[in-house]
């Protein structure tokens, strides 16, 4: 019989929010795999737990551990995963050992508990229905223009973390993506003596990510974008002669345009091509 892999949530701060059930799933594990074993090793010797074994799955070794893990759970071995904080496998190694172990057949399985993100929309006081999570934005490049310009449209509220250090480029971002009106909260240091929820508009985070030291693991919870106005056609003409005017090709400019204004892409494209026609002298086709 094939073993079973636990995905066990752990404390983001506070370690009364661990549950009596994770405590059991980690005593009662053959296995624990973990980001840090200084770290989820002084969990367990806080709980009173000596795990028989420790494997290290972070970003730098999951690829190759995976199979001795997977080695174990055909061997009916019970492995926990745990991250160094909260629900593992989200912004946290575990993905790719939950994926084999799904495909090899093996039980897998979760204990529920703390997660930032979560707990981040909840406190924020801006819609919770429906959100959409992006994790960490791209440090740089072609990918994290791309990616605010995503974030900057979504009109679900959208859930980011950031690393204190790259908190205020985030933030600058952010608001030259969305402008500075777009309601925002930035929580920190969740569940621990210094939790902190800061509510306001893009504008005034950036002022107040200037006036305070950025300390502990950010989560940023953003506002959806707004629903755009019934677009006309003299609307969706301005912004293509905008885009066009400014030297964008029709693909993009038809592009940008259908994201912005919610019109069909074909409909636009075909406006957009009229428009470069008549700028450039050539007649219509009939």
């Amino acid at each position: 019989m094939p073993g079973a892999l636990v995905l066990v949530a752990t404390p983001i701060g506070h370690l009364d929010d661990l549950s009596t059930r994770a405590v059991r799933a980690l005593r009662d594990a053959d296995c624990v795999c973990c980001e840090d074993t200084r770290r989820t090793g002084n969990l367990l010797r806080h709980l009173g737990i000596r795990a028989s074994r420790l494997i290290v799955i972070n970003e730098h070794t999951e690829y190759d551990r995976t199979s001795d893990v997977m080695a174990l759970l055909a061997e009916g071995a019970t492995v926990a995963l745990v991250s160094d904080a909260g629900t593992p496998a989200v912004s946290d190694p575990g993905e790719r050992l939950v994926r084999a172990a799904v495909e090899s057949g093996a039980a897998v399985s979760a204990v529920p508990g703390p997660a930032a993100l979560i707990m981040a929309l909840v406190l924020s006081g801006l819609p919770t229905a429906r959100f959409a999570f992006d994790g960490f934005l791209p440090r740089r490049g072609p990918e994290r223009k791309q990616r605010l310009g995503e974030v900057a449209r979504e009109r679900r509220t959208v859930v980011l973390y950031e690393a204190p250090h790259r908190l205020m480029r985030t933030l600058t971002d952010l608001e030259s993506a969305c402008g500075g009106d777009r309601r925002i909260a930035i929580a920190r240091e969740l569940t621990k003596m210094h939790e902190d929820v800061w509510r306001g508009t893009l504008a005034d985070a950036v002022q107040h990510a200037r006036a305070v030291e950025p300390r502990g693991e950010y989560v940023l919870v953003l506002d959806g974008a707004p629903e755009p106005p019934p677009a006309g056609d003299d609307a969706m003409v301005a912004e293509l002669s905008r885009r066009l005017d400014a030297g964008m090709s029709v693909s993009d400019a038809a592009g940008e345009v259908a994201a912005a204004l919610g019109l069909a892409r074909r409909s636009v494209y075909q406006q957009a091509l009229t428009l470069r026609r008549l700028r450039d002298g050539i007649p219509s086709e009939s």
